[in-house]
């Protein structure tokens, strides 16, 4: 029983706690909407209104249309494996199935964080085409289809191509029939060029600090994300969720089941779904962003619950729609405890070829290792964790834990670096992966990365030096949201000590090899 007090006061707090130019908030229990609030305004500079009605970009919650779409059209992915290689061309050993596409086991590297090293600028125009010029340049995959988990936006644009060659139909007509019309989505749209935003909304980025300000986009996105839709759209597809909750034939029912890697390990997603547990109920949802737009969803047919936040600014909307969801099922929010110790140092993953860095704070510890910051608490057992990822030391090694992407190493400890540029890495680099180049400059004692591809020259990104010959290179704006993050640079020596390659990775894109031009 929903306690009506505590849940509308954490309803109301939401637009303060999570300041911004406009958003939505809705939830459903039992199958009705009990609660549907808008807030602000869709556009500053037009006074627009933020209202249930307004169409906002969902992004990557598009990801389980596309699924929801492949099953309903194709039956099972294992139908499309054969039509795979034609859209990867290029690619060197085992293709990965179609399966491990939809659950984010494919190996492929992010398509969005490859445009950064392909030259591309955050603005600039991203066609359709120029998605199909990333893909096509696939010729490895970072690990072996189905033994990891690695967020990847181009495997569901590789879906949403070969459902669409298979059925002869457009995306956006197949969404409309096995999806939109059936839940009663009425003003769900696909909005695959991000530069034509539905009902004039304006997404921003900034903070209170910095003030807000208009995102640029220029993307062309189609079945990873793509599809506008209005509260009162998804209000009625979490409704849709909950009528057809105990049909096993329904088609969330059918990308709600349970996945698992290669080696029968559970994976915690599948087919756009993440799966998780709150309190005593298990929960499937997913998160959404772009540039000047965030937005989360999720629900529990056990407990007949959903919770549906879309802001038009870059708040936390994952945090916010927990918070409305603890007080629906009356759970404490969880409490920080001030730290026994300091943990700080840095260490580098041979699997991943990634720098793992720990930073103290007050009462959560900092690792920056994937696309954001993760914020990690300390455990009775003196472990850090979070619900994604614990680590532990080792004598000096640092031992990491992530078992949502099958993935657990023993991490080997790096010195830090003296705070002074190498001038030998100067240079231009060729990776034959990309068919693209990275430039290194070095300035007046600061060193940069320029990325040449063939979608441009990219901006100078700042680089600086973590280790022996370890360096991060930063990318804190790209085309997709969010950016990549860190990337770690590794440079490889012959054995006279000359510099004769590099690789470069981050979570998204990981061991991209570079050999040196003359």
């Amino acid at each position: 029983m929903i306690d009506g007090k505590q849940f509308h006061a954490e309803m109301d707090s939401i637009p303060v706690q999570f300041q911004g130019p406009g958003g939505v908030v809705g939830v459903v229990s039992q199958g009705r909407v009990i609660a549907r609030h808008a807030w602000g305004f869709s556009n500053l500079d037009t006074r627009s209104r933020m209202t249930p009605q307004t169409r906002l970009p969902i992004c990557s919650i598009s990801k389980q249309f596309t699924c929801a779409t492949l099953l309903a059209t194709c039956g099972q992915p294992e139908h499309l494996d054969a039509r795979l290689a034609d859209h990867l061309p290029n690619f060197e050993g085992p293709l990965p199935l179609v399966r491990d596409l939809c659950n984010n086991q494919s190996g492929l590297r992010d398509y969005w964080a490859l445009t950064v090293l392909h030259g591309a600028k955050a603005e600039q125009t991203f066609s359709r085409a120029d998605g199909t010029s990333v893909l096509w340049r696939t010729r490895t995959a970072h690990f072996a289809p189905g033994t990891r988990y690695s967020y990847s936006n181009g495997n569901f644009r590789l879906i949403a191509d070969l459902v669409e060659e298979v059925s002869g139909e457009a995306l956006e007509a197949l969404y409309a029939r096995h999806v939109w019309q059936p839940a009663g989505m009425a003003g769900a749209t696909l909005t695959a060029d991000t530069r034509q935003p539905e009902d004039g909304v304006t997404g921003y980025e900034g903070n209170d600090a910095t003030g807000y300000l208009p995102a640029e986009n220029g993307i062309y996105w189609r079945g990873d994300a793509g599809i506008s839709a209005s509260l009162d759209d998804m209000l009625a597809y979490e409704c849709w969720i909950d009528a057809t909750r105990e049909d096993p034939d329904s088609l969330y029912q059918r990308i709600a089941a349970p996945q698992s890697f290669r080696d029968g390990t559970p994976a915690a997603y599948g087919f756009g779904l993440k799966h998780s547990q709150v309190g005593d109920f298990t929960f499937t949802g997913h998160g959404g962003a772009l540039r000047g737009f965030r937005a989360h969803r999720i629900c529990s047919t056990q407990a007949r619950l959903s919770v549906v936040v879309m802001f038009n600014h870059q708040g936390d909307a994952h945090g916010a729609a927990q918070q409305v969801l603890r007080a629906a099922l009356g759970l404490p929010h969880p409490v920080s405890r001030p730290l026994h110790k300091r943990y700080a140092g840095q260490w580098i993953s041979h699997e991943t070829g990634l720098l793992a860095r720990l930073e103290t704070g007050y009462e959560t510890v900092s690792l920056r290792f994937g696309t954001s910051v993760e914020a990690l608490q300390e455990t009775p057992e003196g472990k850090l964790a979070s619900l994604d990822v614990s680590v532990s030391q080792e004598g000096a090694d640092l031992l990491m834990q992530r078992p949502q992407e099958n993935f657990s190493e023993r991490l080997v400890p790096v010195p830090a670096a003296t705070p002074v540029a190498d001038v030998e890495i100067a240079g231009r680099y060729r990776s034959a992966e990309l068919a693209a180049d990275i430039v290194i400059e070095h300035r007046d004692g600061a060193a940069y990365l320029t990325a040449e591809g063939f979608l441009g020259i990219g901006r100078p990104e700042i680089i600086r030096p973590a280790g022996p010959d370890l360096w991060i290179v930063v990318t804190r704006r790209s085309m997709d949201a969010p950016a990549p993050g860190d990337w770690t640079l590794q440079v490889i020596r012959d054995e006279d000590g000359h510099v004769i390659g590099l690789t470069l990775g981050c979570w998204l894109a990981r061991g991209i090899s570079y050999d040196r031009c003359a």
